[in-house]
């Protein structure tokens, strides 16, 4: 299986400073679009994102490159990795460092600006936020709105292109669920909670349930006459008078 393309925005934006390639094969390789691809070429588009050399990082050989300049209607073809290194699994939250937290607002207004595809589970675990705050942000609301100005995450420090790309992809691709953690656990309240249990005891269906679950012998599990036990009782102190 062939790994996927590292930092693709990044590359292409070195794509473009460093080549003669066409924006179709550049947007075709880094799979963008190449409207896009144009944007980056006028500014309009990844501001801020140094380019990343795809020859250095082993993705593209030089040879490649100019094969393709030499023929518009070929496509790049992405180099075996010679090492294959696994993703490391963060778990837990993303630790901001405290210099940059107060970046994190500017960042929210330039993800939901740049990539209103992304769901807000995706931006918390870019940048280490809450719901709250990209509400606000995305509102206008935040108590510094006026002076929030829109930054590139990557370059601000606060998550990596690969994992912004990452995000990107799984948002385009709608293999986020849609319910992911965009609310969090949810408690039920102390009177749901009543109105759940009084349900359950008139129910017959969850009753049974509950006998169902329950291990005792048969007998334990009737409920016992107050009358009968007394008279079990009775019967048993006459036996041991006698």
């Amino acid at each position: 299986m062939t790994q996927p393309l590292l930092m693709p925005k990044a590359t292409a934006v070195w794509l473009v400073d460093n080549t003669a390639l066409s924006f179709e094969q550049i947007a075709a390789f880094c799979t963008l679009h190449p409207l896009e691809v144009q944007g980056i070429a006028d500014g309009d588009v990844a501001g801020g994102i140094m380019g990343a050399n795809p020859i250095q990082n082993g993705q593209l050989t030089r040879e490649e490159i100019e094969k393709a300049e030499g023929d518009p209607n070929y496509r790049l073809k992405l180099s075996e990795p010679k090492v294959r290194v696994a993703a490391a699994k963060r778990k837990g939250p993303r630790y901001t460092p405290i210099s940059r937290r107060n970046e994190r607002p500017n960042a929210i207004k330039w993800l939901v600006r740049n990539h209103p595809e992304l769901k807000d589970a995706q931006i918390m675990r870019l940048v280490g936020t809450t719901k709250s705050t990209i509400d606000s942000v995305r509102e206008s609301t935040h108590w510094n709105a006026a002076n929030l100005t829109a930054m590139d995450p990557v370059t601000l420090g606060l998550c990596s292109q690969i994992d912004l790309d990452l995000e990107v992809k799984r948002a385009s691709k709608g293999t986020v669920g849609p319910d992911e953690a965009d609310e969090g656990t949810t408690l039920m309240t102390a009177e749901e909670a009543l109105a759940r249990a009084g349900s359950r005891g008139h129910s017959d269906e969850e009753g049974s349930e509950f006998a169902h679950g329950d291990h005792r012998p048969s007998e334990a599990q009737e409920e016992f006459d107050a009358d009968s036990v007394f008279a079990k009782l009775k019967s048993l102190k006459s036996d041991t008078d006698n």
